[in-house]
């Protein structure tokens, strides 16, 4: 394999790694805000609180958005498949 397909590869690797994360980081990044905040008005400092409904949110998230996400990983193995050619060289 040459350098530059290798590069591509681990590019678009990466790439589709970013954009099927980035939603569910959102989500805990929210969640994890608004209960942060809700803590410092409350005055709550037990960790549960913060790390349940963390888990809550990033897990239906990840419910919802599993039709996406499987798009996208069969997109991605797709494309990958239809250009074994290019990799054999």
């Amino acid at each position: 394999m040459k350098t530059q397909v290798v590069v591509d590869l681990l590019s678009n690797m990466l790439w589709s790694t970013f954009w099927i994360s980035l939603p569910l980081l959102m989500v805990g990044l929210v969640a994890g805000v608004v209960i942060s905040f809700i803590q410092i008005i409350t005055s709550i400092q037990d960790p549960s609180f913060s790390a349940v409904p963390r888990l809550f949110a990033v897990f239906a998230a990840l419910v919802l958005l599993l039709p996406w996400i499987l798009f996208r990983l069969t997109d991605y193995t797709s494309q990958l498949l239809r250009d074994v050619a290019r990799y054999g060289n």
